[in-house]
């Protein structure tokens, strides 16, 4: 009978191995049949991915995951930095005023979220150290309370004192948490885990300047918080022009670094310009600068020649106007005294 169960069990598994062979040998033949798309005579081709590490520096993009993105506006040496009362300094510092207009007031709970889960954490590494007889008790009591308070629940009950003691060391550097989208944390619930983390209730600490070592005169929001480098980095946007392509309709420098373009002078641009009577400069961005040809080569010829010409002629955007104008079946003359 022994023997019958053994067969009858090898056999179940061979039948398995079988459809799996089978499945496997469909989804191969099924590759082979619909044909890759490659251009003719290609065997295969290759993808290389090329990694490479770059440093951040002033002008690269970062960026939270409540659409609060940003460029680095400075680099500290971390002895400049704010440091907390314990001598620990801040990673980033943010500035308050992104948050009341954009409304994303989820990049402030996350912070205090995050600060409440390393404060746990840190709890826990110190009730390790302590090595005490009635240690694990004191653990596990504390890690029932953080886990079966809110949320789902954990039952810690089945674990042996072993395994309490390695789930502990594996907190050490802080508790994972997971909110979901519209049934999250509720803010109570934040403040409660801050308690528990023997940390300030609103989620605020007195910060140090880092320079001078003078108290901030208020509190500061200090956390956890996920950011993330966005591939817009500096180097690869830096760029610059002295003459290239134009547009062969406007006459005006084509746009982008692709296109080897020049910097666009918007009309905002323009009015600082009225605002602050630079009259000659402004002339100067929309004649010679942009789409007067004529003006364009005499502007050339004169710093060639080392003269001082500040002469610009028509810009190509007025005979553009004129142009579509007449299309409208209005003629428009242009009388030169």
């Amino acid at each position: 009978a022994a023997v019958n169960k053994e067969v009858a069990a090898l056999v179940k598994q061979a039948k398995a191995k079988q459809v799996e062979f089978d499945k496997f040998f469909e989804v191969e033949r099924a590759k082979i049949e619909e044909g890759a798309e490659l251009p003719p005579g290609v065997m295969k081709m290759v993808k290389v991915y090329v990694a490479t590490r770059k440093t951040l520096q002033v002008g690269d993009k970062m960026a939270g995951r409540h659409g609060n993105k940003g460029v680095i506006s400075r680099v500290s040496p971390i002895e400049d930095m704010p440091y907390l009362e314990d001598g620990s300094t801040v990673d980033v510092v943010l500035n308050p005023l992104g948050v009341p207009s954009r409304m994303n007031v989820g990049q402030v709970l996350e912070v205090h979220l995050g600060y409440a889960a390393k404060g746990l954490g840190y709890k826990i590494a110190a009730m390790l150290d302590e090595k005490r007889t009635e240690m694990v008790k004191e653990i596990r009591a504390f890690l029932d309370k953080i886990y079966n308070s809110y949320g789902k629940q954990e039952d810690l009950a089945s674990f042996t004192d072993e395994e309490i003691i390695e789930l502990a060391n594996n907190l050490r550097e802080g508790v994972p948490m997971a909110t979901p989208v519209f049934d999250g944390i509720k803010e109570e619930d934040i403040k409660s885990l801050l308690k528990m983390a023997d940390l300030p209730e609103s989620g605020q600490e007195q910060l140090y300047d880092g320079r001078t070592g003078e108290a901030f005169d208020r509190p500061v929001t200090v956390g956890y918080m996920h950011m993330l480098k966005l591939n817009h980095l500096v180097d690869d946007k830096m760029h610059a022009r002295s003459t290239g392509p134009y547009s062969l309709v406007t006459q005006q420098p084509l746009s982008g670094k692709a296109q080897f373009g020049g910097q666009r002078f918007g009309e905002m641009e323009v009015w600082a310009l009225e605002a602050y009577g630079a009259a000659h400069t402004l002339r100067e961005m929309l004649t010679v600068k942009s789409d007067d040809v004529a003006g364009r080569a005499k502007m050339y010829k004169s710093i060639v020649d080392g003269v001082n010409l500040t002469e610009s002629v028509m810009p190509e955007s007025f005979n553009v106007l004129v142009k579509e104008i007449r299309s409208l079946g209005i003629d428009v003359e242009l009388e030169q005294h």
